[in-house]
């Protein structure tokens, strides 16, 4: 059986104007991130596997013919702008600001994303975590999730390092490991923390929701000064976040596991998973230095199947001998000038609503 024409599962072809769209959309983006001071770089689609960081399982491997080492494409773009800063920008005063776009691709995709090839674009601050990075970026992604046309933004904010950092200060565990720990509470199993003597990690699940609610109830338990200091900071950030919803679970790890003292998922109407996600984390270095970083991934595709991206710009056909100079000034004034290559051509069959009738534009 023939597989011409076919794609591999979780692959898709975009046509147009989808495709178009598409692009649209990570100019939209990188424009405003750009605007903020974010400088673009371009990290290959392809790498060395033991250079990509994250999770293994969700690279594609094979072998290079050239090197004879194993090469893997990359499932995440946040990585290679962190080697980046710590290699080829290593001298560059900090904090850097950086910005990206481009594909990346995923062993298997899941229920709410079963695509495997997505197009990622972003922003990273190295450097520095502070609650002031932290709102910087939280306002960029914002600001350019608004330009490109989301509604109904909202956001939902996590402590990555909260349990660690609890049992690391003489929370009791029990008989439980904190891994168990952390996992029962990412599955909100009361029963089986009381069960294994964790009782006090339970109160933790309960402490979630509204921002404002959820810091309150956090706060009524016994706290290192060094977590209600987080507290502090995120309830400063979650009120220079006006009009936009904003909840907290200090607990959610999932897809978080290697951000530090905050992470957050971004959200938007109309939108079945999440439009991004982002938080602060460490960047290695290869002398295994660590500085501190906060950035965002935008996932730019569900922008696309929300309606976003498509350009109101008109095609307006140009008939054979048409002066090339009426072209130009056509595309000047915002015309698509689609040239009819023969007399039998028609402007539907084009594509245009209009037509150069020699003197101006008329509708078709």
């Amino acid at each position: 059986m023939t597989t011409f024409g076919l794609l591999p599962e979780g692959l898709r072809d975009r046509l147009p104007p989808q495709a178009q769209a598409l692009a649209s959309l990570v100019r939209i983006l990188t424009d405003v991130c750009a605007g903020h001071g974010y400088e673009r770089v371009a990290p290959p689609l392809v790498e060395y596997e033991a250079s990509l960081p994250g999770n293994r399982r969700e690279l594609l491997r094979f072998t290079d013919p050239v090197s004879q080492h194993t090469l893997a494409i990359r499932s995440d773009i946040t990585g290679q702008v962190g080697r980046i800063a710590v290699t080829r920008l290593a001298g560059q005063a900090r904090p850097l600001r950086l910005m990206y776009a481009g594909q990346v691709l995923r062993v298997r995709g899941d229920q709410l994303s079963p695509e495997r090839e997505r197009t990622q674009a972003g922003a990273e601050l190295i450097g520095s975590d502070s609650p002031a990075a932290a709102a910087e970026v939280l306002a960029v992604a914002i600001e350019a999730l608004g330009v490109a046309g989301v509604t109904g933004l909202s956001i939902d904010l996590t402590m990555p390092t909260l349990v660690a950092d609890l049992a690391a200060a003489g929370w009791p565990l029990g008989t439980a490991t904190l891994e168990q720990v952390q996992a029962l509470l990412d599955g909100k199993d009361v029963g089986a923390l009381k069960a294994l003597g964790a009782d006090e990690f339970v109160p933790l699940i309960a402490a979630a929701g509204p921002v404002d609610a959820a810091l309150a109830a956090l706060k009524q338990l016994d706290l290192p000064d060094a977590v209600l200091d987080r507290l502090d900071a995120i309830a400063a950030l979650a009120a220079g976040l006006q009009g936009v919803a904003v909840t907290l679970d200090p607990t959610e790890r999932h897809g978080f596991e290697y951000q530090t003292w905050l992470g957050f998922s971004l959200f938007g109407a109309g939108l079945m998973a999440e439009v991004g996600r982002g938080g602060a984390y460490r960047v290695a270095g290869g002398d295994g230095s660590e500085e501190p970083a906060i950035g965002f991934s935008l996932y730019v595709d569900g922008l696309v199947e929300l309606g976003l991206g498509s350009e109101a710009r008109q095609r307006v056909a140009l008939p054979p001998g048409t002066p090339a100079s009426v072209g130009v000034g056509l595309r000047g004034e915002g015309w698509i000038t689609v040239a009819m290559l023969d007399e039998k051509a028609s402007a539907a069959d084009l594509g245009c609503s209009h037509v150069w009738n020699g003197s101006s534009v008329t509708a078709a």
